[in-house]
């Protein structure tokens, strides 16, 4: 960050509770810090980092294993190939590159007992990662169920989840994670007639309209959690596409 960089220096201080024990994760995160204090020290704090925890969605655990799985070395050339065509001027420099992390509590990735190689996991991962369309999603799907056979359930939430993606990046949805008893959504701005609409629908949903931020209550009603209880992940992708295209009708600025 820009802390620091003036005559006055930055600090920062961690308080833990001392009559709880620290995980191990935790007590790494902390070694690390207190190991790593010089000038420019900041590049092996994020190698192990990546270590710790993985390599964020791209290879986190919650979607495609852990960066272990395919190699710090394999993951860096990944990287770098992705820089060289950036800078090679593949990518559109005119063309607004909107990013949208999505992050529901559902069990959505592709396991490598359904497609046993890691690096053709990665590639599908990245093309998934990709598309702007749903016909691209559509013909991933094609791709492994006509390789692999009948495609399981998270790897059904997979493909969901990336129309999802792809949905809301046309609509230029940067954020729209699960946060407790609400769904983040942002950056939005609804107008009178949608704030009210959400206030209707979502009932003890909150717009911060400063911050472009919209906060919509999930549903706590009996018979909901009962359903989603009985149906699991795909109760929840059903009523968070439902949201996304009751919200967001049209592409945002059209």
């Amino acid at each position: 960050g820009r802390v620091g960089r003036s005559r006055e220096r930055a600090y920062a201080y961690f308080f833990y509770p001392i009559d709880r024990a620290m995980s191990e994760v935790a007590l790494d995160r902390l070694s690390t810090i207190a190991q790593n204090t010089e000038l420019g020290a900041g590049m092996r704090v994020a190698l192990k980092d990546l270590e710790i925890r993985g390599a964020g969605n791209l290879l986190g655990g919650e979607q495609s294993g852990h960066i272990a799985d395919v190699g710090f070395d394999l993951y860096m050339r990944m990287v770098g190939d992705a820089v060289n065509e950036y800078k090679a001027g593949f990518i559109d420099q005119g063309q607004e590159l909107v990013d949208c992390k999505v992050e529901l509590p559902v069990t959505a990735h592709l396991s490598a007992e359904y497609v046993p190689s890691d690096r053709l996991r990665l590639d599908l991962y990245r093309r998934l990662a990709d598309t702007k369309d749903e016909d691209e999603i559509t013909k991933i799907g094609e791709e492994l169920s006509d390789r692999f056979g009948v495609l399981p359930n998270e790897a059904e939430n997979l493909l969901r989840i990336a129309r999802l993606r792809t949905y809301l990046k046309e609509r230029k949805i940067q954020d729209f994670a699960v946060q407790g008893r609400y769904v983040k959504i942002a950056p939005l701005v609804p107008s009178e007639s949608l704030e009210l609409k959400i206030k209707r629908l979502y009932p003890g949903s909150i717009v911060k309209s400063v911050t472009q931020v919209v906060m919509i209550a999930r549903p706590q009603t009996a018979a909901w959690v009962s359903e989603a209880q009985e149906i699991g992940d795909t109760s929840l992708i059903d009523w968070a596409v439902e949201l996304a295209k009751t919200l967001l009708e049209r592409p945002l600025g059209k």
